[in-house]
């Protein structure tokens, strides 16, 4: 009798294996057939230019989106900023207990369509690679013939991010036609001006508070782990800004009459950077790092995400690392101190024998949880100060000209905070169910990722969790000319999105 219940035991077992494959081959093949389905809709919406800079091509993405989520029986409004609106859609479930809040970015970076190879980056090209290696358009009438998961789509926001707005509408429209009903209430934030910073996004959240109130948010944005397996990422440096400007000579002047003589912005410019950071990346600045402690449980959590280190560098052409951390994910645990551009005078062409006026340097700072972003500010702004600058918030008169010999022009804003959440809140272990439906296996669990998306916001405002799903490929070019998504990871994205509307909460 022992041995009978045992064997029963056994065979219901493998039953329920059995069963639970079937029902994944059977999800598998529904993503398939409607993310195939699903790209000539995408291909509409990349063709909508979306940079933010200019609200009349915004005004196009926010119809767009308006009657998509319409259709598909969501109540959409506007929510009112000083510039372009946030959208909010709202689909509530009978009976459900629990509200859950995703997050969409709909703008892009602006373009440089002289470098994006094909005829504009609001032109959705289908590629493939090439024996030699290079990227050629193939006729987008092959997507309705049997796809190749390496064929990729090229157009600006292709992975940063409409593809998670394609995939997401996809999904929907697949639980829809499987009778597939979360159990959880709906809301859908659009931001239209993620890529200028948020600007009107705290104040907004603030205002709109309780339209927005849920049990927690999840982010679809961003690119997987390097290996290209499923992820989760539980937290995201925020971003802090400093434009600084050296002043020279009132005007250019002739190098051959005041070379050796008029003291170069440029140069000095180029040292006063140098002077914030070693010859390893490290920031010198007194006390930028502090309340940064790895102890040996950040560490083993760090530890399990597999990253490869040859791997990193090899994908990105670079021989060595900065050493502020001892691998790439210890990294992004600091704040950064970042150039990330400098300009003066003219160059190539345009060239000409000068001592410039002056020189100006962009530069943003990352930021983790336990840094305050208007001390680390200050922090420069004292470091500039140091070296003899009169730091000024405006341009200098002609008296401070004449009486001070190193003038600089600083500017900052911080856009949001970091934020992180525990790999144990009730959003992640659901999420991590929700992997498991979709690849049969636990998801790599990231702390924080090195960019910056704006959350903190929500977090601290509505008082929930955030965890963000990220699906496209890592090598997309975001942000650069020539950005693209893999259709593999497009598809999976749908998988994923479908598995996430009907795990259970």
């Amino acid at each position: 009798m022992k041995h009978t219940i045992t064997l029963l035991l056994l065979v219901l077992s493998n039953l329920s294996v059995l069963l639970a494959q079937q029902n994944k081959n059977q999800l598998d093949k529904v993503a398939y057939e409607y993310a195939a389905s699903s790209l000539d809709n995408f291909k509409a919406l990349l063709s909508i230019p979306n940079d933010a800079h200019y609200p009349k091509d915004i005004e196009k993405n926010v119809k767009w989106c308006e009657e998509q989520f319409g259709e598909r029986g969501f109540k959409t409004e506007r929510l009112v900023t000083p510039t372009v609106p946030l959208l909010l859609a709202e689909k509530k479930q009978k009976g459900a207990k629990k509200t859950v809040l995703i997050y969409l970015q709909i703008d892009g970076q602006p373009v440089d369509k002289t470098r994006w190879f094909q005829k504009s980056p609001w032109q959705p090209t289908l590629k493939e690679k090439n024996e030699a290696g290079d990227w050629t358009a193939i006729p987008w009438e092959q997507l309705q013939g049997e796809i190749n998961p390496d064929w990729r789509i090229f157009a600006r926001s292709a992975s940063d991010a409409k593809g998670p707005v394609a995939m997401f509408l996809a999904a929907l429209d697949a639980a829809k036609d499987q009778k597939i009903q979360p159990n959880y209430n709906i809301k859908i934030i659009m931001d239209f001006e993620e890529e200028l910073g948020s600007p009107h996004l705290p104040p907004a959240v603030e205002q709109y508070r309780k339209k927005l109130a849920s049990d927690m948010l999840i982010i679809f944005d961003g690119p997987r782990h390097i290996s290209n397996q499923p992820t989760l990422t539980f937290g995201a440096r925020g971003i802090a800004t400093v434009t600084l400007t050296v002043h020279g000579p009132r005007v250019p002047q002739h190098s051959g009459h005041y070379g050796n003589y008029a003291p170069n912005p440029a140069v000095r410019l180029a040292q006063l950077i140098a002077s914030m950071k070693d010859e390893v990346g490290r920031v010198t600045i007194p006390g930028f790092y502090d309340g940064i402690e790895l102890d040996e449980a950040t560490k083993k959590i760090l530890a399990q995400v597999p990253d490869d280190e040859s791997q990193i560098k090899a994908a990105i052409g670079i021989a060595e690392t900065d050493q502020v951390g001892k691998n790439y994910q210890e990294a992004i645990q600091y704040p950064s101190l970042n150039v990330r551009g400098m300009a003066s005078a003219w160059i190539g062409g345009k060239v000409r024998t000068i001592v410039p006026a002056t020189a100006t340097a962009e530069i943003d700072i990352r930021l983790v949880p336990e840094v305050d972003p208007d001390r680390l500010i200050q922090l420069v702004a004292d470091h500039i100060k140091s070296k003899g600058y009169l730091l000024l918030g405006r341009e200098p008169t002609e008296e401070e000209r004449l009486s001070h010999a190193r003038i600089a022009f600083m500017r900052s804003k911080v856009s949001y905070q970091a934020f992180r959440t525990p790999f144990d809140a009730e959003v992640g272990l659901w999420l991590d169910r929700a992997m498991h439906s979709a690849f049969g296996k636990t998801p790599i669990k990231i702390r924080n990722s090195g960019g910056s998306i704006p959350i903190s916001p929500f977090v601290t405002t509505l008082g929930i969790p955030a965890v963000t799903v990220p699906t496209v490929n890592r090598d997309n070019n975001q942000h650069s000319p020539n950005e693209n998504i893999r259709l593999g990871n497009y598809f999976e994205g749908v998988r994923l999105f479908l598995a996430i509307l009907g795990e259970q909460l």
